[in-house]
């Protein structure tokens, strides 16, 4: 990608844009201007509308120069613009425009980038892990966007379903050759499958025949006719095939886990909040062996929170955690590890524990280890800070399970590693004895691994905020659960619509003096309803309008227009039952 973009030079060949075509590239890992705002970093391009609209929007922030350039925003004719751009910033959660990027956090950081790359309309979208740090409403919604036809999209992504559902073609790099797959990623599976089955048996094949090569060069004498050096020629070829590299796999350890003991770890009634955001209220539970649990919510609902309230990192206002005697704790987090800036890949494993018990009594060296881990020899002495994302998120988990833990906690495990490593963890960890406690916004890696959810969603059950509904099943099927819900409350909302029906036959000939009083009130109050309903669609098209505002309009105008629809449903059934 780095090639593709111009940001490395190739070492032979061209890479030729067609004139007049745009592209904008989102890199995996941000290179924002720490010091420039989230309005400075968003309109940050020489095209002429977005000069426009990044004036305008100084201009709504300092309140200066606001007439003048609401008029350069008429003149441009840019509004549609504007409003799409608040569109995409509503979505990826991003309206605090004044802040600056050096105040983001990772995730926050993650999303300003992708919003700069999508505003850009580029005719070309280059995208290195786009899911990256995205809850599953915004993945969802960027599936959606990027399914528009207008878009040409070249993309690295570890997100299995979004292959799935995007990518009508899959290229593998696989040992410095490429190899194309039309169709999506089941359709890669499936003939990389017989890719390599072929290649197995072309390898078998070309070593048994060196074999009976090599025989038959034993027993040559020395002067060699014509013919004999020809065949002698093409044993070399044939060298080269049967001594082809197999395929290296990312091999699972069979660690030898720590003993754990009856009592795991007791949560008893805990609550925690920020200032008058309340994230987690009277939560109880008693972990059992063997559970494996998802944590699903929005960006800042509160999960990495709650993750830290049970590991102990956070002390919650009320309530109690009580851990094991015998529990230990792995916990992988989002922020990753801070190496020593000298410290070798070798260095960081040997800071954990010179070697690792296995299973039946045998051991692994730290050395060991890396290469099991695809860090090969060459490799240990390198240091640990100029391994790219994917490798020192690999290290990272490598230290985690170096630890022997009964108990993982992994929050996004699966960001900036390759589909390979996490097909790998994810068989470590179906096979993993102890409780397994898991935040990804990787849908397929939820499925495969949990068994039930914490869902950290008032929306879900319709609870109060900071309440943390235990759902019995893996992430697909709470979204199943979750449309179900939406169903029975729209159903529900059309039961009570009907009039019940009167249980005698002999049903009165003109409506009732409580029907004729509800005729009334209708009448009334669905005019009142229509006007504020047409004072926010008009405050919703205001230029200008405050992120924050314009979500709480929209809310409030989904909500009116289903009690409109409702109400005069209601008023046509009295007027003509």
């Amino acid at each position: 990608m780095q090639v593709l973009v111009g940001k490395e030079p190739a070492d032979a060949g061209r890479v030729i844009l067609k004139k007049g075509i745009s592209v904008a590239y989102l890199d995996q890992s941000d290179t924002l201007d720490e010091n420039m705002t989230i309005l400075e970093t968003i309109f940050d391009t020489s095209r002429p509308m977005m000069r426009v609209l990044a004036k305008y929007e100084e201009a709504m922030i300092s309140g200066k120069g606001v007439d003048q350039a609401i008029a350069d925003v008429e003149a441009a004719n840019a509004w549609d613009y504007e409003r799409r751009i608040k569109s995409i910033l509503t979505r990826l959660g991003i309206t605090q425009l004044g802040a600056r990027v050096g105040s983001l956090s990772g995730g926050e950081r993650k999303r300003v980038a992708l919003a700069h790359t999508l505003i850009e309309e580029a005719d070309v979208l280059i995208l290195d892990e786009p899911t990256n740090h995205l809850d599953l409403d915004m993945i969802e919604w960027l599936e959606s966007y990027l399914q528009r036809d207008n878009i040409t999209l070249f993309l690295v992504t570890h997100d299995r379903y979004f292959l799935e559902t995007i990518c009508d073609e899959i290229l593998e790099l696989d040992d410095g050759k490429l190899y194309t797959y039309h169709g999506n990623y089941s359709n890669f599976l499936e003939k990389k499958a017989e890719r390599e089955e072929s290649e197995r048996k072309s390898i078998d094949a070309a070593q048994n025949k060196m074999r009976r090569e090599l025989e038959w060069i034993r027993k040559q004498p020395k002067a060699r006719t014509t013919k004999a050096k020809y065949r002698v020629n093409a044993f070399e070829d044939l060298k080269v095939a049967a001594t082809a590299k197999k395929r290296e796999e990312l091999k699972t350890l069979d660690t030898e886990m720590s003993r754990i003991g009856g009592k795991i770890l007791e949560i008893e009634n805990i609550s925690k909040s920020f200032g008058e955001r309340r994230l987690v209220a009277n939560f109880t539970y008693k972990f059992l062996k063997g559970d494996r649990i998802g944590v699903i919510g929005k960006n800042g609902a509160g999960k990495s929170t709650f993750l830290n309230l049970i590991t102990g990192l956070e002390k919650p206002d009320a309530g109690t955690v009580e851990k094991g005697d015998n529990t230990v704790f792995g916990y992988y987090r989002q922020a990753g590890l801070d190496f020593r800036k000298d410290a070798t890949i070798l260095d960081v494993v040997r800071d954990v524990a010179e070697a690792i018990p296995l299973a039946k009594g045998k051991s692994l060296t730290a050395a060991q280890l890396l290469e099991q881990f695809l860090f090969p020899p060459g490799m240990h002495r390198q240091q640990a800070a100029r391994l790219s994302g994917g490798e020192k998120r690999r290290l990272y988990l490598l230290t985690i399970l170096m630890k022997n833990p009964n108990f993982l906690i992994l929050d996004e495990p699966t960001n900036d590693l390759d589909i390979a490593t996490i097909d790998v963890l994810e068989d470590y960890l179906q096979n993993f004895a102890g409780c397994l406690v898991v935040v990804s916004h990787d849908r397929y890696f939820m499925d495969k691994l949990t068994q039930h959810l914490f869902v950290l969603d008032k929306d879900f059950g319709n609870v109060q905020e900071g309440i943390i509904t235990d759902f019995n099943g893996n992430y697909s099927d709470y979204l199943a659960a979750k449309e179900a819900q939406e169903k029975a409350t729209v159903a529900e909302q059309k039961k009570e619509q009907k009039p019940r029906e009167r249980p005698n036959r002999d049903k009165p000939k003109g409506p009732t003096m409580s029907q004729v009083k509800e005729r009334e009130r209708l009448e009334k109050e669905i005019p009142v309803l229509e006007a504020k309903l047409a004072e926010l669609t008009a405050e919703l098209a205001q230029p200008g309008l405050a992120f924050e505002r314009a979500a709480a309009v929209g809310r409030e105008i989904d909500t009116l227009n289903r009690e409109i629809e409702a109400k005069t449903n209601r008023f046509l059934e009295l007027v003509d039952p």
